[in-house]
């Protein structure tokens, strides 16, 4: 049984702040998430897509602001506990009695559920033949984009993942692709630059047709398409990507007694707890009057959640403000020597 000051589900860039601002008050913590890297959905989704409401940060990408929240919780010592899914949250005596899916335990007075939109995994071609190839040649996001450099890469979808992959791919790769439809959903100037790159012959554009197949043994070779015309074509590819969104599951959280409303969990704007003594709710999965999806938001309710902890982790203690730039305290935990 690990005992801690508070848990944090959920190590995307709410979850890396929240943690940062219970250290500095001067709480352990450890922090779980069934991904198994740090950074949440900005790893997972969009590491290489600039983000630009990121206050004094003109743009950076998903992963340079993983990076960043990571470099500034080197001053502490924060376990990680990856590839561990939250099962089993059960109260006992004043404290949360956490179990994950690994048989890890937990006992804690504090629980911050940071875990964005909660479990989450890609919608997914049909054809059951590729499985075999998933993670393999066949991906549902892109991790590193080398990976595909001098490569054939056949994108699937019609939304802005796809339409900016498809051009960001093809200064490296030759690209393919292709819609079901001719409609696209993603923004107007990508999809300009996408029908621009097509006639330039940078981008090999294929509407209304569907995957039918993939061929090869133990890596792809080719794929087949349909379009509603019954017409079949054969295109030789390295690799296939889809991006058809993404199946949202809150998970064993719909069953721990809060307060949920369409996949979100209901909070107060104190304090960000829940329904539940000593479980609050940070970050997208949130939901309270005004809530704004944004990062940096999730940042605010994140240091509210912390400091709330404090009363339930130290009893007998009473909680002082101090600012970061006068406190010697502060300091010391940070590992800044001087004044």
């Amino acid at each position: 049984m690990i005992k801690t000051d508070a848990l944090i589900i959920g190590a995307g860039p709410t979850g890396l702040f929240t943690a940062h601002q219970l250290k500095l008050i001067g709480l352990d913590c450890e922090v779980v998430d069934n991904l198994d890297k740090i950074g949440g959905q900005c790893i997972e989704l969009y590491p290489d897509k600039p983000i630009y409401d990121i206050p004094a940060v003109p743009e950076c990408t998903g992963e340079e602001l993983t990076n960043n929240l990571i470099k500034q919780l080197k001053p502490f010592d924060i376990k990680f506990h990856l590839g561990e899914r939250v099962d089993e949250v059960k109260k006992d005596n004043g404290n949360w009695i956490v179990k994950t899916n690994n048989g890890k335990s937990f006992s804690t007075p504090n629980v911050i559920i940071a875990g964005g939109v909660g479990s989450f995994e890609p919608r997914k071609f049909p054809p059951k033949e590729c499985e075999k190839f998933e993670n393999k040649s066949l991906f549902y996001s892109v991790q590193d984009k080398k990976v595909f450099e001098g490569k054939t890469v056949s994108i699937f979808g019609g939304g802005d993942s796809a339409l900016d992959w498809a051009v960001e791919l093809s200064k490296i790769s030759k690209v393919n692709l292709i819609h079901r439809r001719d409609e696209f959903r993603g923004a107007q100037a990508t999809l300009n630059k996408v029908k621009e790159l097509n006639s330039a012959g940078k981008i090999n554009l294929s509407t209304k047709y569907q995957l039918v197949s993939v061929n090869g043994s133990n890596k792809i070779e080719s794929i087949d398409i349909k379009n509603d015309d019954g017409e079949t074509k054969n295109l030789k590819t390295d690799y296939v990507l889809g991006f058809f969104g993404l199946i949202m599951q809150l998970g064993p959280i719909a069953n721990w007694g809060l307060n949920i409303d369409k996949k979100t969990i209901e909070v107060d704007t104190e304090k960000f707890e829940t329904n539940q003594k000593g479980i609050y709710a940070v970050g997208d999965i949130c939901k309270y009057p005004g809530k704004l999806k944004l990062i940096l938001s999730g940042f605010h309710e994140g240091a509210l959640a912390a400091r709330a902890c404090f009363k339930l982790a130290r009893p007998n203690e009473k909680y002082r403000f101090e600012f970061t730039t006068s406190s010697k305290t502060i300091k010391d935990r940070l590992g800044i020597k001087g004044d």
